[in-house]
C-alpha cells in the first residue's frame, strides 16, 4: 500500500490547545517545540517537562516561515511527525470490534483542510473507531486540519488508505453496512436504526460520492431540511449523520 506519511517529512502543529492535545494523546508525535518568549503557561509548560521536551525560543522572523505570517498559533508552534499520527488500514482493521457500536467516517476526496478537520472533530465527539482519508487527491493531515479539529486528530484514530473501493470493499466484508451521504438519499437519517458495523461515506465538496464507491453503498442517506436551502456543507452534513447515529449508540461515546 502506498504510505503518504513517508514522503511528508513533518507537519507544523499550532496553538496552545492543539498542542496540548498533541502532548497528552500523541507525545510520540511531537519532535520539536517552539514557544514566544512572551507564552506564559504554566500547564503547558509543566505538560513539556513531562514528556521531556525542551522548548526553543520562537523568533518572530521565523514564525512566517514555518506557519504562514497570518497564522493565529499564539505563540506555540510545534513539529509533529505525521507518520506516528497516521495508521496503516490493515493493522487497523485488525484491532477493530466487530459490532453495532462500531462507526468509521471515510473521506472521498475531500479537498478542503477546514471541512476534514471538522469532520475529524465531529468524528472524535461523536464516537467514531477512526476516520478513514485517501493517499490520493485528498487534504492530508496538516497543521490547519489539525488546529480544525480544535485537536481531536490525535485523539480518533486517522487511518490512510491506498484505494476507496478496495478499503470498502474489506469493511463490508467484515459485516459493515456502508452509507453514503447525499442530498436526495432514499432513507431519512432520522428513521435508518444502525444496527450493524457503520461506514459512512462523505464525498468530495464539488463532485460528491464517486459512482463506483456510491455502487458499493447499502443505503443512501438524506438529512430532511427545508427546501429553499438547496445544500449543506460536508462537515456539516457529517456532523448531523454522526449525531444521529450517536443517538441510537449512546454507550458508544467514550468507549473508543
Amino acid at each position: 500500500m502506498p504510505r503518504r506519511h513517508d514522503r511528508q517529512e513533518k507537519i507544523y502543529i499550532y496553538g496552545k490547545h492543539a498542542l496540548n492535545e498533541a502532548l497528552t494523546n500523541a507525545p510520540h508525535a511531537v519532535k520539536k517545540v517552539f514557544l514566544a518568549p512572551e507564552v506564559n503557561d504554566p500547564e503547558l509548560r509543566a505538560l513539556l517537562k513531562k514528556r521531556g521536551l525542551a522548548a526553543a525560543e520562537l523568533k518572530s522572523r521565523e514564525m512566517g516561515h514555518m506557519v504562514g505570517r497570518d497564522t493565529a498559533h499564539q505563540g506555540v508552534i510545534a513539529i509533529a511527525d505525521p507518520g506516528a499520527i497516521v495508521l496503516d488500514f490493515d493493522p487497523f482493521l485488525r484491532t477493530l470490534r466487530m459490532d453495532e457500536r462500531t462507526m468509521l467516517v471515510l473521506l472521498d476526496e475531500l479537498t478542503d483542510p477546514h471541512n476534514v478537520g471538522a469532520i475529524i472533530r465531529s468524528a472524535a465527539g461523536f464516537g467514531a473507531a477512526g476516520v478513514l482519508l485517501p493517499v490520493h487527491n485528498q487534504a492530508p493531515i496538516t497543521g490547519a486540519v489539525v488546529k480544525a479539529s480544535a485537536g481531536m486528530a490525535f485523539r480518533v484514530p486517522i487511518v490512510q488508505i491506498g484505494n476507496v473501493n478496495q478499503a470498502v470493499d474489506a469493511l463490508k466484508k467484515q459485516a459493515f453496512r456502508v452509507y453514503g451521504l447525499v442530498m436526495n438519499g432514499a432513507m431519512n437519517v432520522a428513521e435508518e436504526r444502525f444496527d450493524a458495523p457503520s461506514l459512512f461515506i462523505v464525498g468530495n465538496e464539488g463532485e460528491g460520492i464517486r459512482q463506483k464507491t456510491m455502487e458499493r453503498c447499502d443505503v443512501r442517506l438524506r438529512i430532511p431540511m427545508d427546501p429553499r436551502c438547496e445544500s449543506l456543507n460536508a462537515s456539516v452534513s457529517a456532523a448531523i449523520v454522526l449525531y444521529a447515529w450517536s443517538v441510537r449508540h449512546p454507550d458508544a461515546l467514550g468507549s473508543g
